[in-house]
């Protein structure tokens, strides 16, 4: 642990002063205090991330691509789409597609910008809610990343398409990528960030994206994510509802090595809604961790969360969600569902829902299964004709495609359920 603090440290003092450097310094002080969460760290003691940093991860490079280099990543409907792309963590404007409808600067140029006091009142809120080296790390050593700012009423018809390219051909790679949005009041956007990597290499991906939605605005928010065994991710996507506003959130995990995913919806405003949905379909030896907060603070609000799991071979998928209901939160509407079907005998699933209410006058519930295909379905289906590989497909399809009715996004959809049928080999 003292190589790796003093590794960054000696990063940290080679970049430039800026206008956030106290607020990276603030932060490489917690990253010291708080070091790479380990077993004793509750929050963190299914995902043994500590032992990822025992090798020399490459910080802060970047190699050069063409934009042809990358059509192979794009996503379905980038054509007709706004494009960001990040490689190793540092965001290239030189192969974005941004238009002007939406405005993208670097963190640094928005801080001493008239956007000055967004980013000093929003930027960091998510360390509230994960104090630990992780959320630390990636802070102290912001760089290359950016701040999306959507003008009030704007009405986006073009997805903003974000994608997460790491390099690990020739070393293990860290990549701190760091995004901050403000969609204004009455504004309305569709975002999808898409992982990925080239190389055989250990590849770890320490993202921070915190969104702000202000009143009357809508967000509809996807991430997809589909890498190889060595690829791992932390990645903390950050929701901060400030006025009436409406968020749907949507995570589909498919492969990779550990995969931690903290998504946080904070209402701070009456009368907000926001729906968080998860599909972890997993196989080989890959980790999903799914990490949620939903927490109350303004009454009259409504929220949503359905994730669901389906394991096999020796993969292990885990939801822990967190409701909180504070004192002045009358009149919450909250619920939550976890469901999970394990194929294999050597898979896992472990679920831990929870809620803590402070008020009196709410409505809240939560649940958890797991389970195994229902055999009379199954029976059904081999009754009629249907071979079992074709009938174990049909259910698993089944199971998860009210998840993927709630992507927004015709192309998307489109995509995210043919990759779940090939995965699935169902030929129907």
């Amino acid at each position: 642990m003292t190589d790796t603090i003093q590794y960054f440290s000696d990063y940290f003092t080679q970049q430039p002063d800026g206008a956030l450097q106290t607020f990276r310094s603030n932060a490489l002080e917690n990253f010291k205090q708080y070091g790479i969460p380990g077993n004793k760290h509750e929050e963190w003691k299914y995902t043994r991330i500590n032992t990822l940093f025992q090798q020399q991860l490459m910080l802060g490079t970047t190699n050069k691509f063409a934009k042809a280099d990358l059509d192979a990543f794009r996503l379905p409907g980038a054509e007709n789409a706004f494009e960001l792309f990040f490689i190793n963590g540092i965001f290239q404007s030189d192969l974005s597609y941004l238009g002007d409808e939406i405005t993208v600067l670097s963190l640094e140029t928005a801080a001493t910008s008239s956007f000055a006091s967004i980013v000093e009142t929003h930027l960091g809120h998510s360390s509230k809610y994960h104090p630990d080296g992780i959320n630390a790390l990636n802070t102290a050593f912001v760089n290359g990343g950016v701040f999306i700012h959507i003008a009030e009423g704007k009405q986006i018809e073009q997805p903003v398409y974000i994608y997460y390219i790491n390099d690990s051909r020739i070393a293990a790679t860290l990549a701190l990528p760091r995004t901050l949005v403000y969609v204004s009041a009455g504004a309305n956007i569709q975002i999808a960030e898409q992982h990925v990597t080239i190389g055989n290499e250990t590849s770890f991906t320490n993202q921070v994206t915190e969104v702000i939605v202000d009143r009357d605005a809508v967000v509809n928010f996807y991430k997809i994510q589909q890498e190889g065994p060595n690829a791992h991710q932390v990645c903390t996507t950050h929701f901060r509802q400030i006025g009436k506003a409406l968020t749907n959130a949507t995570t589909i995990s498919l492969s990779g090595g550990l995969v931690r995913n903290n998504l946080n919806m904070v209402m701070e405003a009456e009368y907000g809604e926001s729906h968080m949905f998860g599909l972890y379909l997993l196989d080989g030896k890959t980790q999903v961790d799914n990490h949620t907060i939903v927490d109350n603070v303004m009454p009259n609000c409504f929220s949503n969360e359905l994730y669901k799991g389906i394991m096999d071979g020796e993969s292990t998928g885990i939801f822990n969600g967190k409701i909180f209901v504070r004192k002045d939160a009358q009149k919450t509407n909250a619920y939550q569902s976890n469901k999970n079907i394990l194929l294999s005998d050597n898979a896992a699933a472990n679920t831990k829902p929870q809620l803590e209410i402070l008020a009196d006058d709410v409505k809240c519930s939560h649940g958890c299964t797991i389970g195994k295909l229902d055999e009379e379905a199954m029976f059904y289906l081999r009754a009629r004709g249907i071979g079992e590989r074709n009938a174990q497909a049909l259910l698993l399809h089944a199971f998860a495609v009210d998840i993927l009715d709630n992507i927004k996004t015709a192309p998307l959809r489109t995509y995210i359920d043919q990759l779940i049928s090939e995965r699935l080999d169902f030929n129907f």
